[in-house]
């Protein structure tokens, strides 16, 4: 599947940023349109998916092809460009891309050292990074502008509105690059926006989505785990993962406890848009980015918290094939039904895996390979959905699809890869760059945290461990996600239906389903005599339709429809 799309892109598209798979050629930045952010925010003739598929193609082994993309970003790739460009896209896809790349290609003990390689992707990295740098300039709080002009620098008529995660999400690769060139400037930038977005947190402890950067003042106030706040709370933690130092990880541990106490519901399983004040329901939708949550509270310890919010996802994908961009949970329907192959999902279920040796996470693993082969496959290339209920494709590829989707899908299946098995400081970042740091890159009095001080502690297999296909192979093993209790509370959240009944049991017992029954009293006609009618015998509901010991005169089979094929009851026979 990655080469498929890959193959695809350097056939059609290179050197453009994009493959269309529809059409069968590149797309750049959309030059007659230039307010069209959904493009330009991203995409500005530097060949964006060759840039961030570069470590990909190490994680799979494929050296040769590895050493090949090097070698056309050196020659081809330049990013003096009279684009706009959004800063946060832009350090997560390509600042992060080049610096991966450059790591994997410079180390020897990685096993992807590139001969003759001179460090030019960190040249790379340090231009672009310097291209970026203006949109911290001439901003009263230190929080960065959303947008700058990779020749000219922040335009006069750029906003002064960003959100929390797109200028709190440059701390990784912006540290990175300041300790591998030993100048503090670019990280010390990151630091400060990051810290003023914290300072300015509620007393509970949320942040808001969008603030004015001049002003410090929150224009839209909605806390959540979603779009436009997300990866804020990623980088903190594995900023302290990568950098060992204890201020990330006492952030991340307040914004933690603020978000499970504030925005998560009392069912544990949803984490809402809420008020960033008060904690009050905002609206009632979840969002396809929030699905990277589990994933980070597995690297956290909390993998209680981890399995359910997952599910909720998982079921939602079961319902539509693929995860809508927002799902509302109050009436059970998609909000909006795009979905360009995001690779969050994936990503949280690979984590769940690499924690839990649970085989369930390796079959939603492939449940979403089949689903991408079957709904977004073309001869050219894999397209994204435009509407997850009907099918309907849109005729773009995004770079994450290979950066992020494909790697993680990977290394689910590839358990014995060798990025499965290091132990030391490093991470993936918000674009599943590969990022470690060698101790010399640490700052002195840095220490890394202890085993005992650790709060991530060894997965409980639960009760029936006994039993459990690890320790018994072969056995019965009724400890697997789907066998949990409240597994199916997920699906009846977002209004999942099996259309199957479960006759096997953790306790090891058959039993009926229990249903509520709801009876109906039906008049077969009116008799032109007042006050006289035949009603027919009581009817009560069971699974699926109803059922009644005899019926006179007029005889009639009426059977619920299920919700998605719009609810009521209908007569099915008579």
């Amino acid at each position: 599947m990655f080469f498929f799309g890959w193959d695809n892109y350097i056939k059609y598209a290179y050197p453009a940023d994009e493959l269309n798979p529809i059409l069968c050629h590149g797309r750049g930045s959309d030059k007659e349109n230039p307010d069209n952010i959904n493009i330009n925010d991203i995409l500005g003739d530097y060949s964006l998916t060759l840039i961030d598929t570069l470590d990909t193609l190490a994680i799979l082994g494929e050296q040769q092809e590895f050493e090949r993309a090097v070698e056309r970003v050196i020659k081809d790739v330049s990013f003096n460009q009279n684009n706009k460009v959004q800063v946060f896209e832009l350090n997560i896809r390509a600042l992060g891309g080049l610096l991966s790349a450059h790591l994997l290609a410079s180390d020897p003990s990685f096993g992807y050292a590139i001969s003759g390689y001179k460090g030019e992707l960190l040249d790379m990295a340090r231009d672009l990074a310097d291209r970026l740098m203006p949109a911290f300039q001439h901003t009263k709080t230190g929080i960065p502008y959303p947008r700058v002009n990779l020749r000219y620098g922040v335009p006069r008529t750029e906003t002064i509105e960003t959100c929390t995660a797109g200028a709190g999400s440059l701390v990784l690769e912006f540290g990175v690059l300041s300790r591998l060139t030993n100048n503090s400037y670019y990280e010390e930038a990151a630091k400060r926006a990051l810290k003023a977005l914290w300072d300015r947190r509620s007393d509970i402890d949320l942040l808001g989505n969008v603030i004015n950067i001049q002003t410090g003042q929150w224009i839209h106030t909605a806390s959540s785990t979603g779009a436009g706040i997300d990866s804020f709370f990623e980088y903190l933690l594995k900023a302290y993962v990568l950098f060992g130092e204890d201020e990330y990880f006492e952030m991340f541990k307040d914004a933690y406890r603020a978000i499970m106490q504030h925005v998560r519901d009392p069912t544990g399983y949803l984490y809402r848009n809420v008020h960033m004040s008060t904690g009050a329901l905002i609206s009632p939708w979840i969002d396809s980015l929030s699905a990277f949550w589990p994933g980070l509270q597995v690297l956290y310890g909390d993998l209680d918290a981890a399995i359910k919010g997952h599910l909720v996802f998982y079921n939602i994908w079961r319902k539509y094939h693929a995860l809508p961009e927002r799902f509302d949970f109050y009436r059970k329907s998609v909000d909006i039904g795009f979905y360009p192959l995001r690779p969050e999902f994936v990503e949280s279920t690979y984590y769940l895996y690499r924690a839990t040796r649970d085989p369930f996470y390796l079959h939603v693993g492939e449940m979403i390979i089949e689903e991408l082969n079957n709904r977004t496959r073309l001869p050219c290339g894999f397209a994204s959905i435009g509407d997850v209920r009907t099918g309907r494709l849109e005729d773009r590829m995004e770079s994450f699809l290979l950066s992020e989707t494909m790697k993680y899908l990977y290394l689910l299946f590839d358990t014995d890869n060798a990025f499965n098995k290091l132990d030391s400081n490093f991470v993936f970042t918000t674009e599943g760059h590969f990022l470690p740091l060698a101790g010399q890159y640490l700052k002195k009095n840095i220490q890394q945290p202890s085993a005992d001080s650790s709060t991530c502690y060894a997965y409980q297999i639960g009760q029936t461990s006994k039993s459990h296909y690890i320790q018994y192979p072969g056995s019965l093993d009724m400890t697997s996600v789907p066998y949990l209790a409240g597994t199916d509370f997920a699906a009846y959240i977002v209004g999942y239906n099996k259309n199957s009944l479960q006759d096997v049991y953790p306790n090891g017992q058959c039993v009926s389903p229990l249903i509520s029954s709801r009876s109906f009293d039906i008049t077969f006609n009116q008799l032109r005599r007042q006050g006289e009618q035949d009603t027919s015998p009581r009817l009560v509901e069971i699974v699926g339709g109803f059922f009644a010991k005899s019926l006179s005169g007029l005889k009639v089979e009426i059977t619920k429809r299920p919700i998605r094929e719009g609810g009521g009851f209908e007569i099915t026979r008579g």
